[in-house]
C-alpha cells in the first residue's frame, strides 16, 4: 500500500474526494490516501507543498502558478473544477460600507500573502480602475479571523468563496456588497515534481479515481441534500451552486495558462513567465 499525503480546503468542492477515500477507491488501487484539510488556503498549501508536508495539493489555479513561477518544485497535473470561482465581496453589516467604490483605498483582509484572498482582490481593483499599488492588507488566515478583523475594524472589507460565506450573510455577521469571479477554471490538482518522478503511476491511479467520482458526482441521489448538511449551507444555495460549478478530467491547456500568467504579469503579481513545461505536467 503507497501512502500519499493530499491537502485541500474544507469546502464543497472537494467533497468527491472524501467520498471517494470513504469508499476505499484509492484502496482498491493499493494506494493510501491521506487527507488534510487545509482552512488557510492556497498560501498554506504552497507552503505545503514546498516543505514536502503534503504530496499533492487541489489548490487555486492562479496561486500555485504563481508560486511555481517563484521556485516552488511542483507541477499542474490537471484542472479540478473549470468553472470560475465566484468570489463574494465582503464587509460587516454594520458597516457604513455601500456599494464597492466605497472599498477603494480600504483595508482588506486576507488569509496570508499569496493566497486567492490576496491575488482576487488585485483583479478586483484593476477591474474597477483602482490603483493596485494602494491596497492594504490584514493577514487573518481564516475566516474565522476575518469576522474578527471586520467585526473589531482592523480591515474593512473580505473576499471568499460566495457559497461558503454565505451562512455568515445569512445570520447577519457579513454583507455581501458584490461579487468577482475568477477570469480562470478554479481549481487544479498540483503534485510535488519529487512525487512525479518517482511515482508518476500511483498518480496516473489517483487521478483516474477523482475523475470517475466527478464524472458521477452530481447524479448521486441527494447530492444536495449531503453537500448541505455537511457544509451548513441551505439546500437552495447548494442547488445554486450546483448548476454553477463544472469539475473537470482534462489538462490546463496552454491557452488558459497563458491567460493565467498574463493576467498576473500585468497586475505585478509575477515580474516574469514561466514556460509550460516549467508549470504542467500530463501523467
Amino acid at each position: 500500500m503507497k501512502t500519499i499525503k493530499i491537502a485541500g480546503v474544507p469546502e464543497h468542492f472537494n467533497l468527491p474526494w472524501h467520498l471517494a477515500i470513504d469508499n476505499e477507491d484509492f484502496e482498491k488501487e493499493n494506494i493510501d490516501l491521506q487527507w488534510t484539510d487545509v482552512p488557510e488556503g492556497t498560501g498554506k498549501m504552497c507552503q505545503m507543498l514546498r516543505d514536502g508536508s503534503t504530496d499533492i495539493a487541489v489548490i487555486l489555479t492562479e496561486g500555485i502558478v504563481k508560486d511555481i513561477v517563484a521556485g516552488n518544485k511542483s507541477k499542474i497535473v490537471q484542472v479540478y473544477v473549470e468553472s470560475p470561482l465566484i468570489w463574494g465581496i465582503h464587509v460587516h453589516a454594520k458597516s457604513d460600507y455601500k456599494t464597492l467604490a466605497d472599498l477603494e483605498n480600504k483595508k482588506v483582509a486576507i488569509s496570508r500573502l499569496g493566497s486567492g484572498s490576496q491575488l482576487m482582490a488585485y483583479v478586483n481593483a484593476d477591474n474597477q480602475n483602482w490603483k493596485t499599488e494602494n491596497l492594504q492588507f490584514e493577514i487573518v488566515n481564516t475566516i474565522d479571523g476575518a469576522v474578527e478583523a471586520l467585526t473589531s475594524g482592523t480591515a474593512d472589507y473580505f473576499m471568499w468563496e460566495r457559497f461558503m460565506t454565505k451562512p455568515l450573510v445569512d445570520n447577519g455577521t457579513f454583507r455581501r456588497i458584490d461579487d468577482c469571479p475568477t477570469p480562470w477554471p478554479c481549481f487544479v490538482i498540483a503534485v510535488r515534481d519529487e512525487v512525479l518522478e518517482t511515482d508518476p503511476t500511483i498518480i496516473s491511479k489517483i487521478l483516474s479515481v477523482i475523475n470517475q467520482t466527478t464524472q458521477e458526482f452530481k447524479d448521486i441521489p441527494s447530492i444536495d441534500k449531503s453537500l448541505a448538511s455537511n457544509y451548513n449551507q441551505k439546500t437552495e444555495d447548494i442547488q445554486e451552486w450546483l448548476s454553477l460549478t463544472h469539475w473537470s478530467q482534462k489538462s490546463l491547456t496552454s491557452q488558459m495558462l497563458n491567460k493565467v500568467q498574463n493576467q498576473l504579469l500585468q497586475l505585478k503579481i509575477i515580474d516574469k513567465k514561466g514556460t509550460f513545461e516549467d508549470i504542467v505536467k500530463t501523467v
